[in-house]
């Protein structure tokens, strides 16, 4: 399911499912935001599971160019979790998170998923803002989850939001 999307500045996405083909592609967009990024033989293992999927944005016109960001989840027991959610630095504040955490929900809405949970870094205020935007709500928090080289250990807020 090819789904596009233009954006506020003009440019146009298309959103197509991650597939195994992506795992490198997708591992050296993480390494732009993680300080412990995930290899692309920790993306394939994910992705050759079934209860895990997730969205590659491509931006349209670009032919087989890599992704210029993308959203990895799982769906279990009727319950949606986001893994990882990246947008490279170049495409940011064009709402490319948006389309993509959007893709998500429309996709564990048609799974009939009774929620979403997904864990944020406390300082990471851009994703707080479009998680809040999305009507995620804060349901815990976990202390000294992240690392980061400007804060030091951070905690992860875990979020939630009700698909029914």
């Amino acid at each position: 399911m090819r789904i596009p999307f233009l954006s506020s500045r003009r440019r146009e996405y298309a959103l197509d499912p991650l597939t195994v083909a992506d795992a490198a592609a997708v591992s050296s967009l993480h390494q732009e935001d993680f300080v412990r990024p995930w290899t692309d033989g920790e993306f394939a293992t994910l992705l050759e599971q079934d209860t895990v999927f997730g969205f590659a944005a491509r931006e349209v016109g670009h032919g087989a160019e890599p992704p210029v960001g993308f959203v990895l989840a799982r769906l279990a027991a009727g319950e949606g979790e986001i893994l990882t959610v990246a947008v490279a630095r170049t495409h940011r504040r064009q709402g490319l998170g948006w389309q993509l955490m959007d893709a998500v929900l429309r996709n564990l809405h048609a799974e009939r998923a009774e929620a979403l949970f997904l864990e944020v870094d406390e300082t990471n205020l851009a994703a707080l803002t479009l998680y809040r935007r999305l009507g995620f709500r804060e349901v815990g928090k976990r202390p000294n989850y992240y690392r980061s080289p400007e804060h030091g250990p951070t905690g992860a807020l875990v979020m939630r939001r009700d698909l029914r």
